[in-house]
């Protein structure tokens, strides 16, 4: 696949754009997946204090989802290593920001590749946040190809490889994850609806912790205060 041709107009119209443009872009491509980690965590935080455990087992697969979507990603680029195009494109402009050292390879773009996972997962847990986090994926890749590090093709493939990873690692877990997190959070709660002591046990505690009581659970406090168990 050649789209160097493409790679040398977008470079050339990043070399001819005003300063404050091009240092916005640089500022995007270095940091905004830090953005997409904030909403992660948000989306976490939310459904772990309202959401049910369908909800709970989406924002807890949305970063693992986007993890596995890196790690595919990294395997495919050691497998290809292709040829970062601002050492291999002749007669393009310099890029933005220093070309990576020899043997970081271009294709896929991780960034991308994240980026799209990133952004698949969040709309499988939050669908309202579609009109977000799928421009600022698709800024994110744009941004990858503007500053000179990737080929169009390494972002194209990248966000697609990343959001397919990302979508079928939700779908294949959330019944299971979900089932997990209404046994965390019913754990020792024999079938009158009272707590069974010393069944429950600090691990149950420390899930509670990361997937929330639940509608009518049991209060921080008292995952908090529990002989033997030390919780933050």
């Amino acid at each position: 696949m050649d789209t160097s041709g493409l790679y040398r107009t977008v470079t050339g119209f990043a070399d001819s754009a005003p300063v404050w443009v091009q240092r916005a872009f640089e500022l995007w491509t270095e940091y905004g997946l830090w953005v997409f980690g904030v909403l992660l965590a948000a989306v976490w935080w939310r459904a772990r204090g309202r959401g049910g455990a369908r909800a709970v087992a989406l924002a807890l697969l949305a970063p693992a989802a986007t993890v596995l979507a890196h790690a595919a990603s990294e395997a495919v680029k050691s497998t290809v290593e292709e040829e970062r195009p601002c050492r291999a494109v002749a007669g393009a402009a310099a890029p933005l920001l220093g070309c990576p050292p020899p043997g970081d390879w271009s294709f896929p773009s991780n960034h991308a590749a994240i980026a799209g996972a990133a952004a698949v997962a969040l709309v499988m847990a939050a669908r309202r946040l579609a009109p977000l986090v799928v421009p600022l994926a698709l800024l994110m890749a744009f941004s990858r190809v503007f500053v000179g590090v990737h080929y169009p093709h390494d972002v194209a493939l990248g966000l697609l490889l990343g959001g397919s990873v990302a979508a079928l690692v939700v779908l294949a877990l959330t019944g299971p994850v979900a089932a997990g997190v209404s046994a965390v959070r019913a754990g020792g709660t024999r079938a009158d609806g009272t707590r069974a002591r010393g069944i429950r046990t600090c691990g149950i505690r420390a899930g509670i912790r990361l997937t929330g009581p639940g509608p009518g659970g049991e209060s921080s406090s008292e995952v908090r205060n529990v002989p033997g168990c030390r919780m933050p």
